[in-house]
């Protein structure tokens, strides 16, 4: 609700993703559409099932309910501890986001140089994944900023397939067990990970724009307060 609230306040230039039943109605998926929803979040981490485990009916019964949407599903998933991920996504008839730059619980330099990055950077090069360059501060062993050991991650997974990454904050920072990080010294990072200027402007502006859709010129809307 404080969802769609946010949504209806603005008129246009925001969008959403929101957490659904996977037995949500064609109704219910419309009326999120229109206002402003894109896409359905899915948490493997602390899913009632086994860890990091695709729950692979329930997912392909809300894939098939949103595709003709043009939706994606978005997964909160350690990738590191999900071999079967990358098959699985595979099958599935909407592109997959995920977040924290796979949220690797070994951390991101060790996850940099491990094999299951490879199979996982096989269906990202694909076009069929997005990556969302996220909470740095989950997946690195550095106890506060900068957080060194991602650049090369980011690095890694921009050579790959820049078209597929977008970027964000993270706020408000929730689960948080490092020091509080502030949001400008976060967007900073954003330097380092993605040094060509040309490249910044693509995760920043063109890639979130083809993800959620958001038509040429749009802004917030003028009942915005």
């Amino acid at each position: 609700r404080a969802l769609l609230d946010a949504l209806s306040r603005r008129g246009q230039g925001l969008r959403g993703v929101a957490v659904v039943k996977p037995d949500v109605s064609v109704g219910e998926i419309r009326a999120l559409n229109d206002a402003g929803v894109r896409g359905v979040r899915f948490n493997l981490v602390d899913h009632a099932g086994e860890r990091n485990v695709v729950p692979v009916d329930v997912i392909r019964t809300l894939a098939n309910a949103i595709a003709p949407f043009g939706w994606h599903i978005e997964f909160l998933v350690n990738l590191d501890e999900a071999p079967r991920f990358a098959s699985e996504i595979q099958r599935l008839p909407v592109d997959v986001v995920v977040g924290h730059l796979g949220y690797p619980r070994s951390g991101a330099g060790a996850w940099s140089q491990a094999a299951s990055l490879d199979a996982f950077l096989r269906l990202f090069e694909t076009g069929r994944c997005w990556v969302k360059l996220t909470g740095p501060y989950r997946i690195s062993t550095a106890p506060d900023l900068p957080y060194p050991d991602v650049v090369a991650l980011a690095h890694r997974l921009a050579s790959v397939n820049p078209d597929r990454l977008i970027w964000g904050t993270d706020w408000p920072h929730v689960m948080n067990k490092k020091p509080m990080p502030n949001d400008g010294d976060l967007t900073d990072l954003i330097a380092d990970w993605l040094p060509d200027a040309a490249l910044r402007e693509r995760v920043l502006v063109a890639n979130p724009a083809a993800l959620y859709r958001f038509s040429d010129g749009e802004t917030l809307g003028a009942n915005a307060r």
